[in-house]
Parts: structure tokens; sequence; C-alpha cells
């Protein structure tokens, strides 16, 4: 079924609006092109990394002048999980840094009056009380592992909310929670936890394997959101006449209800149909305990959540499937 929301239907305007779209191969690019296509958006503007290299200030430059976008999506990161933010500090850093501040800013010198910027819910501190309010932001010390990362989203923040308060911009930044869904990277050594365990429960059926072990204790708990509903909360902007004042321009974007690790891996192994059993491998780390969003704002803008997670994560193992009798398989 569709999961977009259709405000009423698009105005022949609507229609028309040049749409940049930064960074539409990705997890979440490639779900909010599926859904801009699906509303029906029909000058959406795309360039791949190897057309448009939004780290050069001047071929981004080059580009808003020719384009004249009026709407700008930032999709475009260097993302990873916890052992390449690990390894790579410096490059998660410098290379997020560039690309906001290149896009941010030569979208605003072009004119563009609305941007929406994708952020993380690893831009709040570690310890910050449950659920996160997007009030919390820079109230404490961030979580070590992803700290270059997060400096950088909060850094696109703080930009869009000067903008927004300076000139009257309205640029909105989006915090998405553990995002899921097709196109997700399936390499065990760089991928987040749903792909891990989609693979390693497959692999394992496959394999006929007594067992699978995972990291960790299962105790600590998750939000998970499948890409397409965060899809259609940048299409429900794109459909508004006026967009909703938020202080920081900052909204939440998650279900609000979370999960053990544990009962995550269960619902995996139905849906994989591994019959199997689970070990936990206490030695390796847990990471932070819980990270659960309050979506409250997102809410009340009318948006809401619409994919359930084992129908979820079943289209998202429909799709690994598939991929795999493709020729280049799934990414990883």
């Amino acid at each position: 079924g569709s999961t977009i929301i259709m405000v009423g239907a698009l105005t022949e305007q609507q229609r028309a609006t040049r749409v940049f779209l930064a960074g539409h191969t990705g997890l979440v690019g490639s779900a909010i092109l599926r859904s801009l296509q699906e509303c029906r958006y029909e000058n959406v503007v795309l360039r791949t990394h190897a057309e448009l290299d939004l780290t050069d200030q001047a071929q981004t430059r080059t580009f808003f002048a020719q384009e004249q976008p009026q709407m700008v999506i930032l999709a475009a990161a260097r993302v990873g999980g916890i052992m390449a933010n690990w390894e790579y500090p410096y490059e998660f850093i410098q290379e997020n840094l560039a690309i906001e501040l290149n896009v941010i800013h030569e979208a605003f010198r072009a004119g563009v009056k609305r941007l929406i910027f994708l952020g993380s819910s690893c831009i709040y501190p570690k310890l910050a009380p449950q659920p996160l309010k997007e009030e919390y932001l820079l109230t404490g010390p961030l979580e070590e592992t992803n700290r270059p990362y997060a400096l950088a989203k909060i850094a696109g923040i703080e930009m869009c909310r000067s903008l927004n308060r300076q000139y009257g911009t309205s640029y909105l930044c989006l915090m998405p929670t553990n995002l899921y869904g097709p196109n997700d990277n399936f390499d065990l050594e760089t991928s987040h936890l749903v792909p891990a365990l989609i693979r390693k429960f497959h692999e394992a059926k496959v394999a006929g394997a007594p067992t699978v072990t995972l990291w960790g204790t299962g105790t600590p708990r998750r939000e998970l959101l499948h890409v397409d509903d965060l899809a259609a909360a940048a299409c429900l902007l794109g459909d508004m006449e006026e967009w909703p004042e938020f202080p920081e321009g900052l909204v939440n974007i998650g279900t609000g209800e979370d999960a053990t690790i544990a009962e995550l891996a269960k619902t995996v192994r139905r849906v994989v149909g591994y019959d199997g059993d689970i070990s936990w491998d206490a030695g390796r780390p847990d990471g932070t305990p819980r990270k659960l969003l309050d979506v409250s704002r997102a809410l009340a803008m009318g948006w809401k959540p619409r994919i359930g997670l084992e129908e979820g994560l079943r289209r998202t193992y429909e799709w690994y499937l598939a991929a795999q009798q493709t020729p280049e398989g799934p990414r990883g």
C-alpha cells in the first residue's frame, strides 16, 4: 500500500516546483525520490556524486546559478555505523561540514526560500532525558563515538536557524530516529542494526546454522522508523502553503515507541523464517542504553508513521532477497 500522505491533490504550481534533492542514491534520498514521484512532482533535479561534488564550493555555486531550484532537500551526507565513525572521524566532520556549508549557503544565495535539512538523532546529548525533546539540543556532552558527525549536523542546524532568524527563510531540520528500508547498507562491517540482523539471520537460515550470535546483551532499547515514513514527512512539507514555526527549526521524526534489541532480533528472525537459537556475546559493546524521540512536534504538523515494524521489516527483507538476484547485489 502507498505510504504517502496526500494533502488534497497538488496544485499545478506545486507539481511544477523545482526541487533539488541532494543525495538521491542513499537510503534516505532514494526513499524521498520515490515519495516525490508518487506525489507527482514533475521537476525534481538530481545529480550523482560524479556529476556534482557538493564538497566543492565552486561546483555547487555554478550548479545553483544554472538550475535555480525553488526548494532544496539535503539528504547528502557521509554516513556509517559505530566502526566507520570511530575509524574516520576527520572525514565524518570535514565532508559533512563542507556539504552543509556549500548547499545551505548557495541555496540561500540563489534565493531558495524552502530547504529541508536531514540530520540524525545522534545530535542529542548522550545522557539527555528520554524521550528526547528538540529543546535538549546542546544541553550536555555528546556520545564520543560519533561526536564529529553529530557536531557537523549541529552546525547545519545552527546555519538553518540563523538564516531563518536573520533573513526570514523557511529552512527546516528533520531529525529522524534509526531508519531502515530498501537501499540500506548490508555490509556487516559498516551497517546499522536492522540490515545486520536481516543478513545474519538470512545467512544462518541458508547455511542451516543452529545458532546466531549477536553483540551485547540485547537489553538496550531502539526506536525504528521505515524510511518511507520519513520520506512522507518531506513530501508533506512540500505540500504545505506555510511551514509551521518551530523553535530552532527542528522536528523529530520517529514512532515514539521502542523495543529491546532482543525483541527486535526475535521479530527479524520471524520475518526471515530462521528457526535456530539466538545467543548473546556480552563481551561486545551494547551502545547507548536508550534513544527514544519525542515526536509531538511532527504529529502536530499532521504527519504520522504508517508502516508497522513487522510489515516494514518484511518489505525490507523482500528487497534484500530481490537485490541478491541482481548482478550488483545489495550494498555490502
